[in-house]
């Protein structure tokens, strides 16, 4: 196929002004590394300048829900342009936000998560969360609550609030001495052992942890942990950036405990993946704590140029639509239980150590024969990833973890070849 994007060109381009995140730049613009110029999708496949084809096996970082180029939501966006693209959401609103606030709190049981509040990301989400939190206990008698508790190897992001709940050295350690005040956990028992009148809330991945490798939760824990929050008075935070918007099953993974937080923090799917745009869900109680004269200062002092963004909106209500029209969660359960049978053949393969699956996503951990871990300098996993892109699999992994997170719209024959290209990128890799 004759490359017309000018691959090289492209290339040198972003080896000479670029800066990816996550990532050693060093090996990134060594004369011998090609990257993948990717400029075209369609479903769950990626095309790059090459004209090389992959199965979008991580959803683009685990943001796209129903596949590249739906044209549902694409023509939401076009429809949108036609009107305005962006207009401030401090001191004016607009349509599609307002539309989108009623349509998010209608999603749970009358009178629980009441209000929305929108961001550009997951970690800004949380982010809102957090100063929300601080700012409600000061507001209602109780500045003592200060203190936010995390799990072990959590991840809620890189923004300065959201990074101090973070359990996982390589992205956190060096931040530590800028950070909110932290306690960690491993078991909702835990939080026995603080002191209860000083925490402000509890903060949980619901299910699963994504970044720290697709670590499952017991079944169970999350309604332990509702019990527990309300027992000391605490808050609970629900981070389902990654678990939100049917990754686990149902449309959100809190639902599958019956439980309700004071906050829920969404981004990633939120707009099925096209645009950046995040929300932070709470309870008219910690709304009615900000209301106030104007002279008691109790307004919330935060936000962002883009809160609300109509196109971002706009994307984000085409998505629920499509949920709606095409029956994605219906026709998504046999697609989990396909999964889960291809895994299982997955599972017999040499150096594949364990398999965890929620839902449509799984971590596939790699080890030696033995059950030693690989030597992290190995880069075992990213060798992986990076065989399969041979077989048409694109995906990353979680240190030796090989995530399989690919839009909700992928068919049968699509997962079948990700997990072959998966099992041939071990083989490749680890000499079998």
């Amino acid at each position: 196929m004759r490359d017309v994007w000018n691959t090289e060109s492209l290339v040198s381009l972003d080896k000479t002004h670029g800066w990816h995140p996550f990532t050693q730049m060093r090996d990134w613009c060594a004369p011998d590394h090609e990257p993948i110029v990717l400029v075209d999708g369609e479903g769950a496949i990626v095309r790059d300048t090459r004209g090389r084809e992959y199965l979008d096996g991580n959803s683009s970082i685990w943001t796209n829900i129903h596949g590249h180029r739906h044209p549902g939501i694409s023509q939401a966006i076009r429809d949108q342009l036609d009107r305005v693209a962006h207009v401030s959401f401090l001191g004016t609103t607009n349509a599609p936000a307002a539309e989108l606030a009623g349509r998010l709190t209608g999603l749970f049981p009358p009178a629980t998560l009441t209000r929305v509040f929108f961001s550009d990301d997951g970690s800004t989400a949380v982010e809102a969360a957090m100063k929300m939190t601080i700012q409600f206990w000061q507001q209602s008698g109780s500045p003592e609550r200060r203190r936010f508790v995390a799990f072990d190897q959590a991840y809620h992001g890189d923004t300065a609030g959201a990074a101090s709940l973070g359990g996982i050295g390589t992205f956190h350690e060096r931040f530590a001495g800028h950070q909110f005040p932290v306690d960690r956990i491993s078991d909702p028992e835990d939080l026995d052992r603080l002191p209860a009148g000083e925490v402000s809330a509890v903060v949980i991945e619901p299910l699963v942890q994504g970044a720290a490798g697709m670590r499952l939760w017991p079944r169970g824990l999350l309604r332990r942990l509702r019990e527990k929050c309300e027992a000391i008075g605490a808050l609970l935070i629900l981070d389902e950036v990654l678990t939100g918007f049917g990754r686990t099953g149902t449309m959100f993974a809190c639902e599958q405990e019956q439980v309700i937080p004071d906050f829920l923090c969404l981004a990633k799917g939120l707009t099925g993946g096209y645009m950046p745009l995040a929300a932070t869900l709470t309870t008219e109680r910690i709304f009615s704590a900000f209301l106030g004269g104007f002279s008691e200062q109790k307004t919330f002092y935060y936000g962002h140029s883009y809160t609300g963004n109509a196109l971002g909106c706009a994307a984000a209500l085409a998505s629920l639509r499509v949920f709606q029209d095409e029956k994605v969660l219906e026709n998504l359960r046999p697609k989990i239980e396909e999964l889960t049978r291809l895994l299982a053949l997955l599972a017999g393969q040499p150096f594949v150590h364990e398999i965890r699956q929620c839902g449509f996503l799984a971590g596939i951990e790699v080890r030696e024969r033995s059950g030693v871990p690989f030597p992290w300098q190995a880069r075992t996993g990213g060798r992986i990833c990076e065989a399969a892109r041979k077989h048409g699999l694109l995906t990353r992994p979680v240190l030796d973890t090989l995530v399989l997170m690919p839009p909700l719209c992928t068919s049968a024959v699509q997962l079948e070849a990700a997990v072959l290209a998966i099992r041939l990128g071990i083989e490749e890799v680890c000499g079998e």
